[in-house]
């Protein structure tokens, strides 16, 4: 996300353009199957009053994640970030026991927000004290079995405006105007000084060169980290609209020309120093209203799709709507990509800024429950102690409702997937698969749970290292089976 020092409301004034634009130009996002439209961040398609209702859509096809042994990966995870601290101070906000208390939770994931303006502050002169507490904070990540995607992160470009990201000498403007808007951050992004920035680092040969040679160096010192799984090689990329084009058809273009390119680029770069590590790619945020991206094909065997999920009405402070469609719409949306490029899905960030409303209960149920049909994972937004968006109080309790993103899931599967699903009414997670041939070792995780888990296997050819998990801690639980078993497992609470 972006620098989250207020809500997105920048978003919302240029929403009405976009779902004129989608349906002026025939780019709406298809219904949901027996719905009667969506709704794009709370901007209403379907007459006042309308119930929207949809089916899932069909995501069989979507490849999953998978580990060097042929498992199926599940990542569940956070953010991890310190955009305050810059220069000697930089990621000092970030802890050992950032990843103590994801491991503590059940959660083995983490995205990590490094900035480029840190890394190289001037041309060609890279930080080594920045490079050193980037490996410590991997080494606390792997000490506590976290993966680390480590993400080019930026926000407005970067610090030539205010924020953090693309350095102020790699920053271009040719004199265009940049006015601040403090309490609506989101349209910074719209000013002509910033959409000229992103131009010339997509166009400027000397700047994608020194693009290339941040993420040669990031791949050489860090590719064969035990805790690195990838790579997200830009966060929320945007750029610049062409006179009298719609925000609709811009993003469109960006993605199929400008980010397409940067994309390839960017791997063959990586791929002289790191042959095994995943690349994460982006739309612009411009998906999250429902727009199906225009990114094009990245030439890698190792490529995962990485949209981000944000309801422009949640971002402004609203409540969620269940009747709505917003999560179905976007999931349309974003499942086109990869079911035509064959690549995996992990949602890079989500999560609303006040969690406490009377329906951000079903918000997070609905959305994990959304993420379960097509991804391989997620990163929620933030892991830290405080309040904002952060998942957990300053004493490091989860904060309301964010504690539902803490439920069993199979963070490896030996074997070809059938079914995933939680009930979060009940508590249940069942998990069905086929065994591969080769046996291997499937792998459960359950959070701590007030009354403890029981777990229950099908058939003869299946055990466990543990039937039942005692109250009150995190507990991964090993499963083994006959090659080629239908095995199903079930987690359930313990009776008291």
């Amino acid at each position: 996300m972006g620098a989250r020092r207020t809500h997105r409301l920048g978003l919302a004034a240029v929403i009405a353009s976009i779902v004129t634009a989608l349906l002026g130009a025939g780019l709406a996002p298809a219904p949901p199957a027996g719905g009667a439209g969506g709704r794009a961040r709370g901007v209403p398609t379907a007459p006042s009053g309308t119930a929207v209702a949809s089916a899932a859509p069909a995501t069989a096809d979507i490849p999953r994640l998978t580990d060097d042994r042929g498992r199926t990966l599940t990542l569940r995870g956070w953010n991890v970030e310190d955009k305050t601290h810059h220069g000697s101070e930089a990621l000092s906000a970030i802890t050992e026991r950032h990843f103590a208390d994801l491991r503590a939770n059940g959660f083995n994931f983490a995205r990590l927000l490094v900035f480029w303006d840190d890394l190289e502050p001037q041309r060609g002169q890279y930080s080594e004290s920045y490079l050193r507490k980037i490996r410590r904070i991997l080494d606390w990540a792997h000490k506590h079995r976290v993966h680390v995607v480590i993400d080019a992160h930026q926000d407005v470009f970067g610090p030539a405006f205010g924020h953090r990201g693309i350095p102020k000498w790699a920053t271009r403007t040719d004199g265009l105007p940049f006015t601040p808007h403090p309490d609506d951050w989101f349209s910074e992004y719209f000013e002509p000084a910033v959409q000229r920035a992103f131009t010339h680092l997509y166009e400027d040969a000397d700047l994608r060169r020194a693009q290339e040679r941040v993420w040669r160096l990031l791949a050489d010192r860090f590719g064969t980290h035990p805790a690195v799984l990838g790579y997200d090689l830009i966060n929320e990329p945007m750029g610049e609209l062409r006179e009298g084009e719609d925000l609709a058809t811009a993003a469109r273009r960006i993605e199929a020309t400008h980010l397409t390119a940067m994309y390839n680029r960017l791997a063959d770069a990586i791929r002289t120093r790191d042959r095994s590590n995943w690349l994460f790619v982006e739309p612009t945020p411009i998906v999250g209203e429902g727009v199906p991206t225009g990114l094009g094909r990245v030439r890698d065997q190792r490529v995962v799709y990485a949209p981000h999920f944000y309801n422009t009405a949640m971002e402004a402070g609203a409540d969620y709507d269940p009747a709505d469609g917003w999560i179905e719409t976007y999931e349309n949306a974003v499942t086109a990509y990869p079911r035509e490029q064959r690549v995996p899905v992990v949602v890079g960030e989500w999560g609303p800024l006040n969690s406490g409303l009377p329906h951000m209960r079903r918000f997070h149920d609905d959305a994990l429950a959304s993420f379960a049909r097509y991804s391989s994972g997620w990163a929620a937004y933030v892991w830290c102690y405080g309040g904002g968006y952060c998942a957990l109080d300053r004493e490091g309790r989860f904060r309301t409702n964010k504690e539902r993103t803490a439920t069993p899931y199979a963070p490896a599967v030996a074997g070809t997937v059938r079914t995933d699903t939680h009930d979060p009414a009940s508590g249940t997670y069942r998990l069905t698969y086929r065994s591969t041939h080769r046996p291997g070792t499937t792998v459960l995780s359950l959070p701590p749970s007030t009354t403890g888990w029981r777990i229950e296997l099908s058939g003869r050819t299946a055990w466990a290292d543990a039937r039942n998990v005692p109250p009150g801690r995190a507990r991964q639980v090993r499963v083994w089976a006959a090659g080629g078993a239908e095995v199903e497992v079930r987690v359930r609470y313990r009776a008291p």
